[in-house]
């Protein structure tokens, strides 16, 4: 009797095993990745809910819908969904153009734990961004956290090497378009009229033909530098602005106003409250607005004469002082003082270690995170603010805090920290950890390279098995995901 795979090749035998990606798939801890983050999977009890029938005996109640129902299609394996997260964030790629390698890459096949080759695509590309937003924050730093694991066992990094850190903070900026008086002026104006029209409020004026006119001369007065001429049209704006938003008001207040569904009606009130603080707010304000549909946004400036100003949310990293690999990343809405995020970054890298009972003892930074030593006791804050108390060993490890700016330069242009595109405050600390999770991944390949653990591991197979039995012993370390070290 022939199976349907008989006549097919593996994909252990079309690869080549001394392949970075090769071996770090046996390294992963894939069985424990999967055992942490299926909870969050499992199908949820319902209550039910209690109907009331009438019979020949007389009333009776019956409990309808309660219990974990099987109905639905079967999820995509673990494995597979968290292979993509990582190959997505280390590659640098789009989730359109993630799953179309993937059905083309035999390496990265065997990386998700296929045995056999298959031309398609693994899922549909909006199921990686709905799988990244069940597993939660805690569940990326589970995958972040792996990632250091294989680091320490691969022995490319020490345990006693992680004691001693580079902590320093970047600009991870949002999808949002350069803000402008003039362009949220307008966006306010479509927005508020379109979910007006929705709701069913129809206005006798919206201004369209002329905000879209006002909008053209804005822009040419700014590139003229002709900024009285610029003035004036951004008040006619504000003004075109507030007499649409009294008119919606008005129409919402009137006795014979229904709207055609809550919904609408909520996203109706949230716009106009966005285009009033948008019409209100001053030059010199705080908690400005910058983006209407990402009111999270904030401007900060780091001092850089190349961008003043970048648009997006403050994060820190955490780097190991001596071989770079990435221990943490942390989003902190509100631009806080670096100084303030410092425990609260070095908190999460410590939970992310906890495996390893690694105790973070040195912390080299800059001049941003002044005065926190009463903040962080047990740890030793090294700047060149204290340069002149510091020992000869100490001002050696201070001259390597540049470190980590190559390495903020490599997690923004290599693996897509330069513009998060994911929504909300939420998203933005997703989207920092999966960076840093995928920086990892790079790093662990270079590793690989650089210690030659590829022909090591074959030799040790060769070596414990034979190498008539050596093949079969790489297939059985594949299909589990364990590692032989």
């Amino acid at each position: 009797m022939t199976t349907p795979d008989f006549f097919r090749s593996r994909i252990d035998a079309m690869i080549n095993v001394n392949d970075p990606l090769t071996v770090l798939a046996t390294r992963l801890p894939w069985a424990q990745l999967g055992a942490a983050l299926a909870v969050k999977f499992e199908r949820q009890a319902r209550t039910g809910s209690v109907l009331e029938e009438h019979d020949l005996f007389g009333p009776t109640q019956a409990l309808v819908g309660a219990g974990a129902s099987p109905a639905g299609r079967p999820r995509l394996p673990l494995r597979l969904m968290i292979s993509l997260l990582y190959l997505k964030h280390a590659y640098n790629l789009s989730d359109e153009e993630l799953v179309v390698r993937w059905s083309e890459n035999v390496l990265w096949q065997f990386f998700s734990g296929q045995v056999y080759f298959e031309h398609r695509l693994p899922c549909d590309a909006t199921q990686v961004g709905r799988f990244r937003r069940a597993l939660g924050e805690d569940g990326l730093e589970e995958l972040l956290g792996a990632t250091i694991d294989t680091a320490v066992r691969m022995q490319a990094v020490q345990p006693q090497e992680l004691q001693r850190v580079i902590v320093d903070t970047t600009v991870q900026e949002k999808a949002v378009a350069h803000p402008t008086d003039s362009r949220l002026l307008e966006i306010a104006r479509h927005k508020v009229v379109s979910s007006a029209k929705q709701v069913g409020i129809v206005l006798k004026q919206t201004y369209a033909k002329e905000g879209k006119a006002l909008r053209r001369k804005a822009g040419g007065y700014a590139h003229a530098k002709q900024y009285r001429r610029l003035q004036r049209v951004i008040k006619r704006q504000r003004t075109i602005l507030g007499i649409v938003l009294r008119a919606v008001q008005r129409r919402m207040e009137a006795a014979d106003f229904t709207p055609s569904s809550t919904k609408a009606l909520a996203a109706l009130q949230q716009w106009m409250q966005r285009a009033e603080a948008v019409r209100t707010q001053k030059p010199k304000d705080k908690n400005k607005l910058y983006a209407l549909h990402a009111p999270e946004v904030e401007c900060i400036g780091k001092g850089k004469a190349r961008k003043p100003y970048e648009f997006g949310v403050k994060t820190a990293v955490v780097v190991s002082h001596q071989q770079g690999l990435m221990l943490g990343a942390r989003t902190f809405p509100g631009n806080p003082y670096d100084g303030h995020i410092l425990h609260a970054a070095l908190e999460q890298a410590t939970i992310l270690m906890q495996d390893w009972a690694v105790a973070i003892r040195e912390v080299v930074v800059d001049l941003g995170f002044r005065g926190v030593d009463g903040d962080n006791p047990g740890r030793h804050i090294l700047h060149r603010g204290k340069f002149k108390s510091l020992t000869a060993q100490q001002r050696t490890w201070l001259r390597r805090r540049s470190a980590v700016e190559p390495a903020i330069g490599h997690l923004k242009a290599d693996h897509r920290l330069d513009r998060c595109w994911l929504q909300g405050a939420l998203g933005d600390a997703l989207h920092a950890l999966i960076c840093a999770a995928g920086y990892n991944i790079q790093w662990l390949l270079r590793a690989i390279v650089r210690l030659g653990l590829g022909p090591v591991f074959l030799r040790r197979l060769r070596l414990m098995f034979g190498a008539a039995l050596a093949t079969g012993v790489w297939r059985s370390v594949h299909n589990h995901g364990h590692a032989l070290a």
